[in-house]
């Protein structure tokens, strides 16, 4: 699979820009803030049903229009398909597969998968357990329908819940059976949810270990485990415990929707003991896992998306991994760099042709 080529209109920076890209490398250079990455998340965008910087539509907006719209021509097996997305100030967001509308975003996810790396990333070292979490989900939302119903399911019976105690607390009277309603689905959705997260991460954890050794030379030994209430116990048993403490807090306390994944490098957090550069191989080794595991179940190779990837990483580091992802393993690659030379050094050096996009004022200069 590819996206042979896509069009802006009033998205973030771009007035109005087309793009026409090679089935393998291309590569937006120019300076900081023309609209590489922009670029990057029009992309994102067209595969996930929204920005992967943004969480609002509008924000997506440029500044003094009331809406844009992507398009974009993706190849699959021979077949060209034509997404189509607008997003408006005052209505709602439309995709279109063939200009035929989707009835539910959720149709959409998985059937032209992208994996992004980008600096943003180090949140998942930095922040809570919610953005680990949100990384997990995302990737196998990709390749499963049911895991991204029973997720859907799982967090609108959260949010009833939720919304029961508050209520609760404010009008002072409590109600256990109405509280019972919602254990249901979150019990059926979330027991699940656990098993897929499991079964999943036993394939993912060695995949993620060799890309991490073949990027950093193979000089420290890294780990993910994964903590969850539901290793101990059931989820009927955590809601059963902790209704008091959800009482008092006014949320549920327990639940999938508080697992993590602990990341670990030689056998410590990697959060108080890696450096910039281990830490930036560490996410960066998650993400080719993430595209591996998409391409052996979805039988094709999702679009990669590498953004600023070369700060932070010494030369061996670079070296090898623009060695690994520009093999055609990887497919369809976008990368974003502000040094046009030193982009064509590295690919020079390897042997391997790319098409360079010279992104400045005018937004579409090639």
């Amino acid at each position: 699979m590819f996206l042979k080529k896509i069009s802006l209109f009033n998205f973030k920076n771009y007035s109005e820009a087309q793009f026409d890209f090679s089935e393998d490398i291309n590569c937006f250079s120019g300076n900081n803030g023309v609209g590489k990455t922009n670029l990057l998340d029009a992309i994102h965008y067209l595969s996930f049903c929204k920005s992967y910087f943004n969480s609002t539509d509008y924000l997506n907006i440029r500044h003094g229009s009331d809406f844009f719209i992507l398009q974009g021509d993706f190849v699959n097996e021979s077949k060209e398909e034509t997404i189509y997305c607008s997003a408006s100030i005052n209505q709602r967001k439309i995709f279109k597969k063939n200009k035929k509308e989707y009835s539910r975003l959720s149709e959409h996810i998985g059937l032209f998968p992208s994996v992004v790396i980008s600096p943003e990333d180090t949140n998942l070292i930095h922040e809570g357990s919610r953005a680990r979490r949100k990384f997990l989900d995302s990737v196998i939302s990709q390749f499963n329908k049911t895991y991204l119903e029973n997720l859907i399911n799982y967090n609108k019976a959260l949010e009833q819940r939720d919304a029961l105690l508050k209520n609760f607390a404010e009008s002072g009277k409590f109600d256990l059976s109405s509280l019972l309603i919602w254990n249901k689905p979150l019990i059926e959705n979330g027991d699940e949810i656990y098993q897929k997260r499991k079964e999943f991460l036993k394939i993912f954890i060695p995949v993620f270990q060799k890309y991490f050794k073949i990027i950093s030379g193979g000089a420290e030994p890294v780990s993910l485990d994964y903590q969850s209430g539901l290793n101990q116990n059931s989820l009927q048993t955590l809601l059963d415990e902790t209704i008091i403490a959800d009482r008092n807090a006014q949320r549920t306390t327990s639940g999938i929707h508080k697992d993590d994944l602990i990341f670990k490098l030689g056998g410590h957090p990697l959060k108080t003991i890696g450096s910039q550069g281990q830490q930036k191989s560490f996410i960066i080794a998650m993400k080719l896992a993430q595209f591996e595991c998409i391409k052996e179940i979805k039988k094709f190779c999702p679009i990669l998306l590498l953004d600023d990837i070369f700060d932070k990483l010494d030369h061996n580091r670079i070296n090898s991994l623009m060695n690994l992802v520009s093999t055609h393993h990887f497919g369809q690659i976008f990368i974003t760099n502000t040094e046009e030379k030193k982009i064509r050094e590295i690919f020079k050096k390897i042997k391997i042709d790319l098409k360079l996009f010279k992104i400045g004022e005018n937004k579409n200069e090639t």
